[in-house]
């Protein structure tokens, strides 16, 4: 089977409401995702803004993603380890591969990694500051 590139909203959308399907279902992302997300339609289409922001910059998102996973760790005793963004990771690209093929979907795991790699340093680092 043949597979596009991700070339709209409505793909960054299938991406994402795909991704948090197994997300949610993990064992051990799961709990800290079903714990914090109350209005899952809000927040899927909350982070296909994120997603096409990101990859097609032609939208602007304005959330802070560092503040809400340094809150979230927080709450969780401090407890998010790099593991849970090895899951993460492996599970993005997972999706991707999917249902995607090309230079977006590609670009995708490359930021995918960068923001892990982000958010997990600084989180890390914000425990020091407390």
């Amino acid at each position: 089977m043949s597979k596009n590139d991700i070339r709209n909203r409505e793909d960054v959308f299938l991406l994402v409401t795909k991704f948090y399907e197994k997300v949610r279902q993990d064992t051990i992302l799961g709990p800290f995702f079903n714990e914090t997300i109350t209005d899952w339609d809000s927040h899927l289409d909350q982070l296909t803004t994120f997603w096409e922001s990101s990859l097609f910059l032609k939208t602007k998102y304005l959330g802070n993603p560092l503040e809400t996973h340094i809150k979230i760790d927080r709450d969780h005793n401090h407890t998010i380890t790099e593991l849970h963004f090895g899951i993460w990771l492996n599970i993005w690209y997972e999706t991707i591969n999917k249902y995607f093929e090309g230079d977006y979907a590609e670009n995708a795991k490359r930021r995918a990694r960068k923001m892990g790699t982000f958010l997990y340093l600084n989180i890390f680092q914000a425990r020091t500051n407390n």
